[in-house]
């Protein structure tokens, strides 16, 4: 079995953004010298708790301070940014780190709508930016290929590239969380990651029709997909919770409308109250993530890896710090990768 790492370089209460980004550095490399096949950061804007805005910056760092993982974007949300921007970005990355650098992309906007305007709206794009995702999907393929794209204009043919001499694209993966995602990436023939972790509903459905729709493309010629969880795994099913529980109230106070604020301490997690419809959905979280013992968390990854059938799971490690933890890492998160890795790896 493979297992990858997602992060959403998230922010603790204890840390400063500088923090967090040492953080993730932290845990890039320890999933790099335990074995891991890649690891991912998101994009988000404008979110007290998570330091990813910018996946390429992010790549950037993390491949020069790693020597063999993949790096990639879990993922770019394309609707925001201009198709070319996003090419020249990845083909720069992998440029520099040849082999190493996935390109997954998303259609969400990854934001509020105040956000969401101030990154779109500001820029002169709108809504149609979202219908043209297929389109777009297209445009960055042939961008970042060596070839480029001819664009016609009176009397020449003009040739766009991202790259003036492209010798390896990084590799394209279409990421979702509803059906439209499994049926465009079936229809284009691209790899396709199901975000698992997000909810945890429908996954069944989409791989299955992903898999059954497939149309083989000149980037794949097999279905290809593996889906991601969230896991907090300590010496003790215990402490794993403890840990786990933070991001589980953070989740809670989203999903009800409240403010998303930094993540807190395991201390303050467990003295804070929560109105009922908050703790009621923290109860149920506690089902669905790889929770528990390293022995316990790797029966789950087993468990999930063949009831949808895929050789690869993607770890969102979850865990927060207790108080006097080093801020530049994240003991709990590192604690999760060392302890499956010994049971999977």
């Amino acid at each position: 079995m493979r297992l990858s790492v997602l992060d959403l370089v998230p922010v603790r209460t204890d840390q400063s953004t500088a923090d967090a980004v040492a953080a993730a550095v932290s845990l890039a490399q320890t999933a790099d010298r335990l074995g891991f096949e890649r690891y991912w950061v998101a994009e988000h804007h404008n979110m007290p708790a998570v330091a990813a805005s910018s996946p390429p910056v992010m790549i950037g760092v993390l491949a020069g301070a790693t020597e063999r993982i993949r790096l990639g974007s879990g993922g770019v949300m394309l609707p925001n940014h201009a198709p070319l921007a996003v090419a020249e970005q990845f083909a720069l990355l992998e440029a520099a780190f040849p082999g190493r650098i996935d390109l997954g992309i998303g259609r969400a906007p990854g934001s509020d709508p105040v956000t969401s305007w101030a990154l779109r709206g500001a820029a002169g794009r709108d809504d149609t930016d979202v219908e043209n995702f297929p389109q777009y999907l297209d445009d960055v393929v042939a961008l970042m290929d060596g070839r480029g794209v001819r664009v016609p204009i009176p009397q020449q043919q003009y040739v766009l590239k991202a790259t003036p001499a492209a010798t390896s694209s990084a590799r394209l993966w279409l990421l979702g969380s509803s059906m439209y995602s499994a049926q465009l990436a079936a229809a284009k023939g691209l790899p396709y990651v199901f975000a698992h972790h997000f909810s945890g509903q429908g996954t069944e459905e989409a791989l299955a029709h992903y898999r059954s729709h497939f149309r083989p493309s000149d980037l794949l010629d097999r279905p290809t997909t593996f889906l991601t969880v969230n896991a907090s795994v300590a010496p003790t099913t215990e402490e794993a919770l403890a840990m786990a529980l933070p991001n589980l109230q953070n989740m809670a106070r989203l999903r009800t409308g409240q403010p998303l604020t930094a993540i807190d301490l395991v201390e303050d997690a467990q003295e804070a109250v929560l109105a009922p419809q908050q703790q009621a959905m923290v109860d149920a979280g506690t089902t669905r993530p790889v929770l528990g013992d390293p022995e316990t968390a790797a029966r789950q990854v087993r468990e999930l890896a063949e009831h949808f059938e895929v050789d690869e799971v993607m770890l969102h490690p979850v865990g927060s710090a207790r108080r006097g933890a080093d801020p530049r890492r994240s003991p709990a998160r590192e604690e999760t990768l060392e302890l499956l890795a010994k049971e999977l790896l």
